[in-house]
Parts: C-alpha cells; sequence; structure tokens
C-alpha cells in the first residue's frame, strides 16, 4: 500500500496535512519526528512530508532529522518549520525575520512546474513564521516570493525536495489542496487506492490473524466509535464477539433500548447488557465534585466490566474505538498535554486481566469512521449521533447526582434533541444537549409564586471537539425548546442558553 509519511514537529496544523491527503484516498500517516531513521526507511513511503512547529532552527535542542533521509531518494515536502530545516541542515541560511509574516500573504509564482501546476500567477497563502530563508542549499531552485519572503517555495528537483514557507493544509491557503494535490500525484506518483472498501477487506483479515481461535471483549458505549468497532469486529470473527453494555444510571432517555436494538436485531452480535443504576447511584450519593464523579464512574465501570469479561471462556483481546487523534497526542512530538479532565476509558483491564489490545479504528479520523460505519450498513441514525460523555448525564447534573434530578435531566435533554432534530439543526451542529444546574430562582407559573430549577441549553460547532464556538439556533428554535421544557417538566421554571466558545470554557460544562 502506498502510504505519504507526515514527519512531525509539533505544528497544530500537523493532522490537517494527513486528512488533506487522506480526502485524496491516498494513505497517510504522522510519525514523530524522533522516529528512528530505520524505521522510516524501512517503510519505503512514496513521500515524505516535514511539518510546521513551533521551533526555530537556532533554538538550543531544536528538532531535526537524520540528513540521510534526503539521499533516499524518496520525495520531500518541507512546510515552514520544515522548509527550514531542509535549508539548515543542506547548507543555505536561514535568518531570524525583521518582522514575523503572520496571515495571509499573497504569494507570486515563478515556477509553474509540477507542484505549482495550474495554479494562478498570484494566489493567497497563509503565512506562520519568525524565521526566514536568505540563502538556498545548493542546487535549488527558487519557485515562488511573497513581499516579505524573497523564498517562499524552493526545490532541488533532482533530489526530489520541495519546501514552503506558507502552510498548503488550511483552508486560508486558497490553492493549498491542488498544491498538496500536486505533490502526491506529479511528484510521489500515488495512485487514489485507498478508501473504506479496502480499509475493511484489509481490517477484517488483520483481526482474524490477530484473533485466531480466542474470544474478544468490547465495551459498547453506543456512541459511534463503540458501534463501529463492535460491527467490525463481528464482521471478522462473528460469534467470538461479545459486546458489554453497562447501563450506568446516567444514561440518556431510551439509550439502553437504541443500543439493543441497533446490535441484536440489525447485526445479531453477542450483547451482555448489565443493569448496574442502583450500583453507580449509591456511589455517587453525595458527591458534588466534578473530577470526583468522573473517577467514580470510570473507576466503577471497569469494575463492572472486568466481572462480567471473566465470565467469558477464552477471551485474550478487548476492542477498543481508539481514534487516530487520541494515538497521535500520545506520541506527538509536542509531549503531554495539561489534564483539563481526566477520561473514561477501560485501559485499565489489559494489565489485570492480561488482555492484548484490538484498535481497529486506530488509523482514522472520526468523519473517516462515519465513513467506515456507512461502509459496514451502519445507520445514520447512529453515525451521526452527537458525542455523548463517558460518565453521561452526571457530569451535566451540576452538584449532587439524584435518580429525581437525573429524572428532570432526561426528560430536558430529550425535549432539546427532539425539538432540534424536527428543526432539521442536528445535522448542523457538532453537540447539543440540556444542563441541570445546582440553583433555584423565582418564577411566575399560574399566578403562583415559584422557586424551582434551571435548565441550561447547549449547542456548539466543532470539528473534533478541541474547540468550538456557540451555535446562533434560531429565537423561534429557542423559545419553543423554553416553552417545553418549562411546561412539561415538573420542578423547572427558567431557561437559559450557554453562549461560551471553547476557549475560554469547555464543551462539557463538567
Amino acid at each position: 500500500m502506498q502510504e505519504i509519511l507526515i514527519i512531525d514537529f509539533g505544528s497544530q496544523y500537523t493532522q490537517l496535512i494527513a486528512r488533506r491527503v487522506r480526502e485524496f484516498k491516498v494513505y497517510s500517516e504522522i510519525i514523530p519526528c524522533t522516529a528512528p531513521f530505520a524505521e522510516i526507511k524501512k517503510r519505503k513511503p512514496a513521500g515524505i512530508i516535514l511539518s510546521g512547529g513551533p521551533s526555530s532552527v537556532f533554538d538550543e535542542n531544536a528538532p531535526t532529522i537524520n540528513i540521510e533521509l534526503f539521499k533516499l531518494g524518496i520525495p520531500v515536502l518541507g512546510i515552514c518549520y520544515g522548509m527550514q530545516l531542509i535549508t539548515h541542515l543542506l547548507g543555505g541560511k536561514v535568518t531570524k525575520a525583521e518582522k514575523r509574516e503572520y496571515g495571509k500573504a499573497i504569494l507570486k509564482i515563478d515556477d509553474f512546474s509540477d507542484i505549482f501546476n495550474e495554479i494562478p500567477d498570484e494566489t493567497v497563502v497563509w503565512m506562520s513564521h519568525a524565521d526566514k530563508i536568505i540563502e538556498m542549499p545548493h542546487g535549488f531552485i527558487r519557485l515562488a516570493h511573497t513581499e516579505n519572503s524573497s523564498y517562499a517555495a524552493i526545490a532541488d528537483r533532482n533530489k526530489k525536495i520541495y519546501a514552503l514557507q506558507f502552510h498548503p493544509e488550511v483552508v486560508h491557503t486558497q490553492e493549498g489542496k491542488k498544491i498538496l494535490h500536486n505533490f502526491v500525484f506529479k511528484i510521489c506518483g500515488c495512485s487514489p487506492t485507498w478508501d473504506m472498501h479496502s480499509f475493511v477487506e484489509r481490517e477484517i483479515e488483520y483481526i482474524r490473524k490477530t484473533v485466531g481461535k480466542y474470544r474478544v471483549v468490547c465495551a459498547l458505549s453506543g456512541g459511534v466509535d463503540s458501534t463501529v468497532t463492535a460491527v467490525l469486529v463481528h464482521k471478522a470473527v462473528g460469534d467470538a464477539l461479545t459486546c458489554i453494555f453497562v447501563d450506568n444510571g446516567v444514561l440518556r432517555a431510551e439509550e439502553r433500548e437504541k443500543v439493543e436494538e441497533t446490535l441484536r436485531k440489525n447485526f445479531h452480535i453477542n450483547l451482555k447488557v448489565v443493569d448496574a443504576s442502583e450500583r453507580f447511584l449509591r456511589k455517587l450519593k453525595g458527591v458534588k465534585d466534578p473530577e470526583r464523579k468522573r473517577k467514580i464512574i470510570g473507576a466503577e465501570f471497569i469494575k463492572i466490566f472486568e466481572e462480567e469479561a471473566k465470565k467469558i471462556e477464552g477471551v485474550k483481546f478487548l476492542a477498543q474505538g481508539t481514534l487516530y487523534p487520541d494515538v497521535i497526542e500520545s506520541v506527538s512530538f509536542k509531549g503531554p498535554s495539561a489534564t483539563i479532565k481526566s477520561h473514561h476509558n477501560v485501559g485499565g483491564l489489559l494489565k489485570r486481566m492480561k488482555l492484548k489490545l484490538i484498535e481497529p479504528l486506530r488509523e482514522l479520523f472520526k468523519d473517516e469512521v462515519r465513513d467506515l460505519g456507512r461502509e459496514l450498513g451502519i445507520p445514520d441514525e447512529i453515525l451521526y449521533r452527537h458525542p455523548f460523555p463517558g460518565p453521561g448525564l452526571a457530569i451535566r447534573c451540576i452538584g449532587e447526582v439524584t435518580r429525581e434530578r437525573l429524572d428532570m435531566l432526561r426528560k430536558a435533554d430529550k425535549i432539546v434533541l427532539e425539538e432540534i432534530k424536527k428543526s432539521g439543526w442536528y445535522k448542523k451542529v457538532w453537540q447539543s444537549f440540556a444542563v441541570l444546574l445546582p440553583v433555584r430562582t423565582v418564577g411566575v407559573m399560574g399566578d403562583e409564586r415559584t422557586y424551582e430549577h434551571v435548565i441550561a441549553v447547549r449547542a456548539v460547532h466543532s470539528v473534533d471537539g478541541m474547540t468550538a464556538d456557540w451555535v446562533r439556533l434560531p429565537y423561534e428554535l429557542l423559545e419553543k425548546i423554553s416553552n417545553r421544557i418549562i411546561n412539561e417538566i415538573k420542578g423547572v421554571n427558567r431557561v437559559v442558553y450557554d453562549i461560551t466558545s471553547k476557549p475560554p470554557g469547555t464543551i462539557e460544562w463538567e
């Protein structure tokens, strides 16, 4: 299989490069700049892209690569820091720019061969750099320039080395996709052969060989990732897979029933449903701190999952819906990030139960998981479900979690989703939900004074959940949601709308 390797130097845009290449139906993978040179050589990629990054080539301990990379005869494209590193390693001159170039710039093309084929004479590109090239390495020619960068694009065609000072992967670069397309197809000679059909065939064969005669367990949440994982693994090993769904008492309305119908009726998967709602609510009694809630729910889930998994003979593998962004974060050059909030997973089971991990989605982005789901015949109702946190309604029920407060929140959440679906907004937003606040407010209902609960409504736009903006829902829709919540849910007399973006807020309230 042809692949484009992307060597990551810590750019916030590195994932975008991989996504753009995959959009061309060519497989791409990100590896850290610390990856051994022998590994890169062994993989024999069709092309290599060096990402941007926050460092300067003049920094002490600046990230670098083995110069032997340029002797492999494999086409190389350096972007921003990648360009400066190529210049620095191959004998050109890099200097601190008199003024940092950040934002849009007009690129003027000097050479329309290969990488700039069919690109206009002048085009808008996105710059983000503090260093610049003042002298090209021997053998390089200038391909393009801007007002502030004499060498905005350079190349040594004999060695198949290309370098860009701007970021072609971002949407602000008008012809960015075409430039990357030219590199992948005209320079690297790739063919558009990577798609979900070929991915399914390859992954099924791999899972069968890996599992052999043993059994697999999968923790099912009902979300997109775990459902696609379960269906794909089931397609590979059939009844050797058992899915375990734990009803923790903090699920959305009718969640359990929908999961059972999807997995049992549509795909005939072995599904073990465990009603542990009372057990979870006992553990959460009196707990108000959000981190404690998350940890209690995560730890209890692992205990229950372990108890049920041990009842199945011959289990050697745990299937998990890890996605590619999670993998990238764990091996990225950028290093560990700050813990904003703990996440809910079953990773602790691996050592305790001596299980081996199967992660069939670890090469995929979220949109690709949905494409895979369609290939597997999973209905859109599941594939386009809004994300739902592992700790469930417990972290949307601000303060203490009680059955009464959960019932109130569950009804409000159901109304929000029903009205957003009816209005046609469901697929337009990343996530929408209700939050029960730990405050009461005065109101007037039926000529009587009330002192009741407050529901907050949240709806956000996002691509990957890393950043988000609040959605400008129509006033008529907000009015309908508010009226229904107040009229249909006893104990609620006020509805508010959250207009906070991420950052500074998070998508969830806890």
